[in-house]
């Protein structure tokens, strides 16, 4: 009898392996596509995750689905959390199809006209999306071969399984158990709800550890999502932490439902009016659970989000949080002009840091500085919306008058961060200039460039204006020089005119840097002028009236 289990289990997830690769082979990068266009709503998101799990017979594959397209940045944590829901709802389809066609029709007449067909198209069209539509038909008759070889073994079976026929809550808790144990070893919640139905169907397991071992599929189901986000984004474990405390919520329900079910069918059976089958019996605690399960949590996913964005942060993510843009600050405006400049303060070093990457690396940091990029680009959102709620008050005139100079401030500093990308592209793109002289001053133009980075850095302890000021003069008569001396190489050869245009170009951007860098830091500077320094800021005697 074991050995005809365990065949039986190989049959079973063997045409499960061939339904599932067979219809994604078949749609090929559809399946991506369809989740993410049909889930632009969350109900739209709830209704593909259901259609979906029940064409292609496998909420993992969707779960793992969705989380790559979440990791992907094609959709959103909301969106995935629907379909999570859905997904749970559409697996419950195996048991439906185990009780209703398994146990209701002669299996055989069905299984092996289906597993010649599919062959046949996988035959005739191996290369073709006919090819995998055959595997996946195949695979539908491999899969009731499964569960004709399952029932079979179990019929008139006798195992020892006292410890589940007791009853109480240890058979329940025991019964929970297995059904985790079973789905994580086969990763597989339908493999294990087959084997669950047929089981109980002979009598081999009791009907109420039967429903036990069915709650549990559904926890251990979530095992292959939690794999999946080893290495994976913030949201892309946030939907994986979703589809675990939906499961669990989901397990809850159905444990308290458990003795209410129970005692229904009981009172049924006793006044005659039932006569369902366990099959059908365990497919509909599965399906109904579930749906219960949606219905409670649906009405909470907006909080669910919430928290779960509050949760699994990346290290990105918490630089990209303001941390001195309090808005109980913002009705005292000497506090919340400092909050201001402290955050430009951030502001200017994560764009200074960007800045030196690119000319430091040749464009090596580029999907670094694009995270850095993105930071930014959040930080500077929020310094927008706090200053327009400072705008709203009456502030006193010599903070409305250093109010612009804050937005000016990163304005200077985006544009920063703009130039670096060009940078960065460019030297991603340009060849190395090979005259060695010519190398040379391109070389040294580039460490003063760094250089003047480092001086303009208003959070640094010895920023001084007047030095930066100095540093960018002689920066800008280098930088004629360097000029002056690309165009002598084209003119004589060196290099052809197309590459002198596009260096021109490179320093152009280079010297800008550098002139946006000296800006900021000389306006955030200036910002200190309201009594209220920034961070590590020191100001001279006179430093205000040179800033203005």
């Amino acid at each position: 009898m074991l050995g005809s289990v365990a065949g039986g289990l190989g049959l079973f997830l063997l045409g499960m392996w061939l339904m599932t690769d067979g219809l994604k082979l078949a749609a090929g990068n559809s399946l991506r596509r369809l989740l993410a266009r049909w889930t632009g709503r969350p109900l739209r998101g709830l209704a593909a995750g259901a259609l979906i799990t029940s064409l292609v017979q496998s909420s993992s594959a969707v779960t793992v689905a969705t989380i790559g397209i979440v990791n992907a940045g094609l959709m959103g944590l909301t969106e995935a959390v629907a379909v999570i829901y859905g997904s749970n709802i559409g697996t419950t389809m195996t048991g439906w199809l185990v009780a209703l066609v398994g146990f209701k029709i002669h299996i055989k007449m069905l299984a092996l006209p289906l597993v010649g067909a599919g062959m046949a198209l996988r035959l005739l069209a191996p290369q073709r999306r006919a090819g995998a539509l055959g595997a996946a038909l195949a695979g539908f008759g491999v899969f009731f071969l499964g569960v004709d070889v399952l029932r079979s073994a179990f019929a008139g079976a006798a195992l020892p399984l006292q410890a589940l026929s007791a009853g109480g809550p240890g058979a329940v808790a025991l019964s929970l158990g297995a059904g985790v144990l079973v789905t994580v070893l086969m990763q597989s919640s339908s493999a294990a709800m087959a084997l669950i139905i047929t089981a109980a169907a002979a009598g081999v397991i009791p009907l109420a550890s039967a429903l036990a071992m069915v709650i549990g599929t559904n926890i251990g189901t979530t095992s292959t999502a939690l794999l999946t986000t080893l290495g994976a984004t913030s949201n892309a474990r946030r939907a994986a932490a979703a589809h675990l405390l939906f499961n669990l919520l989901s397990a809850l329900v159905a444990l308290l439902l458990l003795p209410l079910f129970l005692l229904l069918i009981g009172n049924l059976e006793e006044a005659g009016s039932l006569d369902l089958g366990t099959p059908v019996l365990l497919a509909l605690f599965h399906t109904l659970f579930n749906v219960l399960g949606v219905a409670i949590m649906w009405p909470l996913t907006g909080r669910l989000v919430g928290e779960l964005a509050r949760r699994f942060r990346s290290a990105e993510e918490d630089e990209a949080r303001p941390r001195y843009l309090d808005r109980n600050v913002v009705a005292t405006p000497v506090l919340a002009m400092q909050a201001l400049s402290m955050e430009l303060t951030r502001i200017g070093g994560i764009s200074l840091r960007m800045a030196k990457a690119a000319m430091s690396a040749e464009g090596s940091e580029g999907p670094r500085l694009g995270r850095d990029a993105q930071v930014l680009d959040r930080l500077v959102d929020a310094v927008g919306d706090f200053s327009a709620q400072m705008q709203r008050l009456h502030l006193p005139p010599e903070l409305d008058d250093q109010l612009p100079n804050a937005l000016r401030v990163s304005r200077y500093y985006t544009e920063l961060a703009e130039l670096t990308g060009e940078i960065v592209e460019a030297q991603r793109e340009l060849p190395s200039i090979e005259a060695v002289e010519l190398a040379a001053d391109i070389s040294h133009f580039k460490g003063s460039v760094v250089d003047l980075l480092d001086g303009a850095d208003a959070g640094a302890a010895g920023y001084d204006p007047q030095v930066s000021a100095a540093q960018l003069a002689s920066l800008k008569d280098e930088y004629q020089r360097l000029k002056s001396h690309l165009l002598r190489a084209g003119t004589a050869g060196e290099l052809p005119v197309r590459r002198v245009v596009e260096h021109l170009d490179l320093f152009s951007h280079m010297r800008r840097l550098a002139e946006q860098a000296e800006k900021g830091a000389r306006y955030l500077a200036a910002l200190g002028a309201t009594g209220v320094p920034a961070p590590g800021e020191q100001r001279a005697p006179g430093e205000a009236e040179a800033a203005g």
